[in-house]
């Protein structure tokens, strides 16, 4: 087939902000490929700095200049979630800081630079003797962070990041491993290289450049080829454009090339090592034509280069053939065993030039007088679990490499894919490629790095132009209006419409993820969010700022009722129908969104005070240390309203009217009531004392606090499954504190519930609730703590379940950290909704966590 570049849709007109993957999968029913499975991309991104390294950070609230050691516990991107030294299991005092703003220095610096190093206050009053802490936390070198990380120029940048253009890196022959030349960084796309050949910048672009991510095993730094004995020579394809005395002269500049120090260890990190091979010239294979990768074909090794490279030529039987060879390796994509296309199902292409209706293995070799190349030469078969048939990636266009382009998975083979690029106006054939490809890329790649991605476009409908049509009972023109003038009025009212000017163009809209995030947002999905989306049009940012918001949401859901518009819009704005998906259930509701840019910074307050967190979480202004709001001091449990009260509004549907919230079938009846959530301030934690009930939701200022609100049918599936107690006498137990001996039941007050409430139990019997008619046949069993659970770890707490017999769950507390006190703040709806537990074992876990409850009352309140 021909190897001509093909011509995609990409001039169809249609503007690339038309694609969103969200709405093509929806449409397509069907799933991405999950962002995990591309590994290259993920290890791009990483700073180096990992978890278990230790640092030395300016200590918060105290005096500028004063140092103290913490460990990194967590990174996300730029992001690290750090614990100062003391604190060991501790994590109320963790805090999150940014490797571009916060003040970050390796092990032994203050001392160095003659800064005073003091540790926090919770850390001294839990180390008197924290002198003797910190010698022994300098004098750990293993787990200090490296110094190249934290100093210097490039200690901010991520790998992706040193290798900017105008860096002159070296590349091996794809034909020949001993030749290698230079080539110059001219663009990086997320690590994807533009790379040009040292002396042809006149030169046709065809010829002398080409696309390759960062950690091709070919790419090198300068001076490799000469340390590595290998002969700077110019590709075979470019020697005949240049004389012989002018790559000479090119040659002598790479020899003069600087190297930088900077980038060398970070370049190498993230190389896999090459394996030795067993090929031997002659043998045959099956392999995959990487400069067409559409067919399967048989292909001969033709020469061998040492124990790491061979080079493999695609068998071709005309007489005029031209020769396709690669370079390979033992653990290269696209080769193949003989017989491996039969044993797969898949079709074996037969060479060009084959004489003959079908191809047998065993004939080819016996008429070739060859030997198939042995099973032990090829690594072990793996089966790939992350690509799955119809999930859609981006990935390059082999026969266009500057173009990526929408692609579905159509086949899976072990290691190998079968993919169907889209966007093209001449369809190709499926491309083959293996799961680690650097050619492939998850979905929203372009987007995020600002590369033009090609689709498919839909058939283009001529638009018919829009004529003036006045209404004669509603618009009546002044009759000293003449005809023109009505025209040339109707003209400029079109042409403003269509104008797309600075009015219309929202600023960059930043997440402050230092802020305090309210009752319905999750803290650390917020900490994920990209520093700032935008700037562009304000519908299309705006848009895409809440669907972020709503993804950030403990229940998706949730933060998408508070959001939605309501029956009277106070924008004027646009309405733009958002999603969230929750429980396997996708919702749908309009949203209200302001067009101009003046609108932008109150809409963001206003939309914050909705969700009840602190009004500069999200808006155009960027908050780089304490908020102007102060909202460090807050916590998840009480809401006093600082930014006015929100408008009581009836829970569920109004009289005669309904929401547009839509998925999942609404129950009639009485829903339960909400119960409001106020700030309050945080009293300053210490480690010693802490006279916080553990029953009382103040005890921490962590994500655990969750919004218990269960209001909508939407939301929770639980709420058909159990009804919970009228909200006052609820609210009233809770606030009782358990005593120390078993109380007799109280008389039930009398309610308007027709059947039976079915309140949660924490007796022994799970099976049968307790009766309000007669006392408890057998008080629980009295639980003896040795040590208080405000001081449990994580792993102390996965003990302790290890004991009941819901043994089965602590992994579950292991996974979602719950320590001690987020035990204490556990009930059963919080239960029910984090473990994602049925009623029968929730109850019997909160049975467990009251007898912790009823223990640390008895032993530790006093």
């Amino acid at each position: 087939m021909s190897h001509e570049p093909l011509e995609s849709d990409g001039d169809s007109g249609q503007d690339v902000s038309d694609f969103n993957w969200d709405e093509y999968l929806e449409e397509n029913g069907t799933l991405s490929v999950p962002h995990h499975a591309f590994k290259h991309v993920d290890q791009g991104l990483q700073t180096g700095l990992a978890p278990g390294m230790k640092l030395e950070v300016s200590v918060r609230g105290e005096a500028d200049g004063v140092y103290w050691v913490a460990t990194i516990i967590t990174t996300c991107g730029q992001l690290l979630l750090l614990r100062y030294e003391g604190y060991q299991d501790d994590r109320r005092a963790d805090f999150w800081c940014d490797i571009m703003t916060a003040n970050l220095h390796p092990l032994g610096w203050s001392r160095q630079q003659e800064h005073p190093m003091k540790p926090p206050e919770g850390v001294r009053e839990k180390h008197p003797d924290w002198e003797a802490l910190l010698e022994k936390a300098l004098s750990d070198s293993c787990t200090a962070a490296p110094a190249h990380l934290l100093e210097g120029a490039q200690h901010v940048l991520n790998p992706l990041d040193l290798l900017a253009s105008g860096t002159s890196l070296e590349l091996q022959d794809s034909r020949d491993p001993a030749v290698a030349w230079a080539v110059l960084i001219e663009d990086n796309v997320g690590g994807r290289l533009r790379l040009r050949y040292h002396g042809t910048k006149a030169l046709p672009d065809s010829d002398a450049t080409l696309w390759l991510f960062y950690m091709n095993s070919l790419l090198h730094l300068p001076g490799w080829a000469k340390e590595s004995g290998c002969t700077l020579r110019p590709p075979a394809a470019l020697l005949p454009l240049r004389t012989e005395e002018e790559w000479n002269e090119v040659r002598q500049t790479i020899n003069s090339l600087p190297q930088d120090s900077t980038i060398t260890e970070e370049f190498h990190k993230d190389r896999p090592a090459i394996n030795t091979h067993g090929f031997t010239e002659g043998i045959k294979l099956e392999a995959v034509d990487p400069a067409a990768p559409f067919t399967i074909s048989p292909a001969t090794v033709s020469k061998v280069f040492g124990e790491q490279y061979f080079l493999v030529e695609m068998d071709d039987l005309r007489e005029d053939a031209k020769r396709r060879v690669f370079l390979c390796h033992r653990d290269s994509p696209g080769i193949f065993p003989a017989q491996w296309s039969l044993k797969n199902g898949v079709r074996l292409s037969p060479p060009p030039g084959f004489q003959g209706q079908d191809f047998d293995w065993a004939d080819y070799l016996k008429q070739h007088e060859a030997e198939a190349a042995p099973q032990q030469c090829f690594p072990p078969e793996q089966s790939d679990q992350c690509f799955k048939e119809s999930m859609m990636l981006e990935a390059v266009n082999p026969l266009c490499p500057e173009n990526i382009h929408v692609a579905t998975v159509t086949r899976v083979k072990g290691q190998h894919i079968w993919i169907r690029l889209e966007g093209l106006k001449q369809p190709v054939p499926e491309v083959i490629a293996h799961v680690d490809s650097m050619d492939l890329f998850p979905v929203s790649w372009c987007e995020t790095n600002g590369y033009p991605l090609q689709f498919p476009r839909k058939p283009r409908v001529e638009k018919q132009k829009k004529i003036a049509v006045v209404q004669p009972e509603k618009q009546v023109p002044p009759k000293d209006c003449p005809p023109d003038a009505l025209k040339q009025h109707v003209n400029i009212q079109a042409d403003t419409a269509g104008q797309a000017n600075g009015k219309y163009i929202c600023p960059k809209i930043y997440f402050n993820h230092r802020c305090f995030s309210g009752p319905y947002l999750n803290k650390g999905r917020i900490a994920e969010l990209p520093q700032c989306v935008g700037p562009g049009n304000c519908v299309l940012v705006l848009k895409e700022v809440l669907t972020l918001l709503i993804n950030s949401g403990y229940k998706p859901s949730r933060v998408l009722r508070e959001l939605q518009l309501d029956q009277e819009g106070r924008w004027n704005g646009h309405g733009e129908t958002l999603k969230a998906k929750y429980k396997g259930k996708t919702y749908r509701a309009t949203v209200e969104i302001v067009r101009t840019a003046d609108r932008v910074a109150e809409f963001c307050r206003k939309t914050c005070i909705k969700l009840e967190c602190c009004p500069n979480l999200f808006g155009p202004r960027m908050v780089l240390e304490r908020c102007s709001e102060n909202c460090s001091v807050l916590t998840k449990t009480k809401y006093t309203y600082y930014y006015g009260k929100k408008k009581s509004r009836r829970v569920g549907r109004p009289p005669g009217g309904h929401s547009n919230l839509e998925g999942g079938g609404k129950k009639l009846g009485r829903r339960r009531k909400r119960r409001k959530q106020l700030f309050v301030h945080k009293k300053r934690r210490t480690a010693s004392v802490d006279n916080t009930p553990a029953g009382s939701p103040q005890g921490s200022g962590d994500e655990e606090d969750l919004d218990e609100d269960d209001s909508l049918s939407e939301d929770s599936g639980s709420e058909n499954q159990y009804d919970l107690q009228d909200d006052s006498e609820y609210s009233e137990k809770k606030s009782q504190p358990p005593t120390p001996s078993p109380s007799p039941p109280e008389t039930p007050r009398p309610t308007r519930r027709r059947r039976k409430a079915r309140s949660p139990s924490y007796s022994d019997d799970e099976n049968r609730p307790p009766s309000p008619k007669s006392p408890r046949s057998e008080p629980p069993q009295k639980l003896c703590l040795d040590s208080s659970p405000l001081e449990w770890s994580v792993t102390d707490v996965a003990r302790f379940i290890r004991t009941t017999d819901c043994a089965p769950l602590a992994r579950i507390f292991l996974d979602q950290e719950i320590d001690g006190q987020a035990l204490l703040l556990l009930n059963l709806p919080t239960v029910q909704e984090c473990m994602d537990l049925k009623l029968g074992p929730a109850i019997k876990l909160c049975h467990h966590i009251e007898r912790v409850k009823l223990a640390f009352y008895q032993q530790f309140a006093s």
